[in-house]
């Protein structure tokens, strides 16, 4: 489909989703005899800076009003600041490309396809392989027809790719202004005696929360050693617990990391890969060949675990992670700033980047 037609075609469907759910809507209340009571409310110009309401003689200010709801907030923001980008480089390839293409008195599609990708996009059986692996598909799981979705998924990447190199280029002079700021949102994070990765003094501390059952956790643990490779003593790491109810080996691989951890950092590390690359196998015995391959005494992470040494430890990590804000794993904050979920690094680089630029 081409990049004008997916477009419209989105935005129909959207209107006639939209319609449907409005008449609906309408049905419902002018079928209903009686309108519901609802509260008085009145919209002013604030009398000053902040305040956002006013209940009888008090007034409300905009941060009383979020009160423990910050990341709720602060989500709806970043959504939105996401939605205005992903418009704007829209935007940016009808203007500046197509500009190019009114020159070349081709379509925007037919520039793009020519000019921009260069043609047919083939996608090597190595990038296949690599992404699947990636993603941790299932080889016995693919199918032909599910073979050719991933295909056309890494032509619509690559392309995607292309497209935003050559808008780097038109703009290296001439740069986008943009009148609307990315969200922010810092939280005091405390590291406590979390294992460390990386040197107390680093620019950018990144904390982690995170649950050894949880495949997304799964996906984030390869992202974080990707940018341990990357930014080495620029960063310290730190792996905080969240294991979530629905895991019942969450907590007990858990609290065998820690056991693990009394023994040294490194050891840690080396059963925090162990226990991701086999979230199927969290079992008692398999925790155990988890802590003996990473190097720690047998005895004593036995005597640890059964002890429950740090059945404590994981709780107060959770009821901390809850009161900051923590709802879902993995959950991310860098510098005190959040980021959610399995994302790929260039999200995390964006961040990290920006904090070690502005030191």
């Amino acid at each position: 489909m081409s990049y004008s037609g997916f477009h419209k075609r989105y935005i129909s469907f959207g209107l006639v989703a939209s319609f449907a759910v409005v008449s609906s809507f309408l049905l419902i209340t002018a079928c209903t005899d009686h309108a519901k009571a609802k509260p008085n409310f009145v919209h002013k110009d604030p009398p000053k800076a902040g305040i956002v309401a006013k209940i009888g003689d008090e007034e409300i200010t905009e941060e009383a009003l979020i009160g423990d709801d910050k990341l709720d907030f602060f989500e709806l923001k970043k959504r939105e600041y996401d939605l205005k980008m992903d418009r704007l480089n829209k935007l940016m390839v009808e203007k500046l490309i197509g500009s190019e293409a009114k020159k070349a008195n081709l379509s925007l599609d037919e520039y793009i396809n020519k000019k921009v990708a260069g043609g047919e996009i083939k996608i090597s059986d190595k990038e296949y392989k690599k992404f699947v692996a990636d993603k941790h598909i299932p080889e016995a799981q693919i199918n032909a027809q599910i073979k050719e979705r991933i295909m056309a998924y890494l032509q619509t990447m690559k392309k995607q790719e292309l497209v935003t190199e050559h808008l780097t280029k038109l703009t290296k002079g001439q740069p986008v202004e943009v009148y609307f700021n990315k969200p922010k949102m810092q939280v005091n994070v405390d590291v406590g005696k979390a294992p460390i990765f990386g040197k107390e003094g680093a620019a950018v501390t990144v904390i982690e929360f995170s649950d050894f059952q949880c495949p997304f956790c799964s996906r984030a643990a390869d992202t974080v050693n990707q940018i341990k490779k990357k930014y080495g003593s620029k960063i310290k790491l730190a792996f905080k617990h969240f294991p979530l109810p629905m895991h019942q080996n969450a907590r007990p691989a858990a609290e065998a990391s820690m056991c693990v951890n009394e023994q040294g950092t490194e050891k840690f590390w080396k059963f925090h890969d162990a226990a991701f690359k086999n979230q199927d196998k969290l079992d008692k015995t398999n925790l155990e060949k988890y802590a003996k391959d990473s190097g720690a005494d047998v005895k004593k992470f036995s005597e640890c675990m059964t002890s429950k040494k740090y059945a404590e430890y994981i709780q107060k990590d959770m009821d901390y992670g809850e009161k900051i804000g923590v709802k879902s794993t993995p959950t991310f904050f860098i510098n005190g700033q959040i980021l959610s979920g399995a994302l790929p690094i260039e999200s995390f680089s964006e961040v990290i980047d920006d904090e070690l630029n502005s030191k």
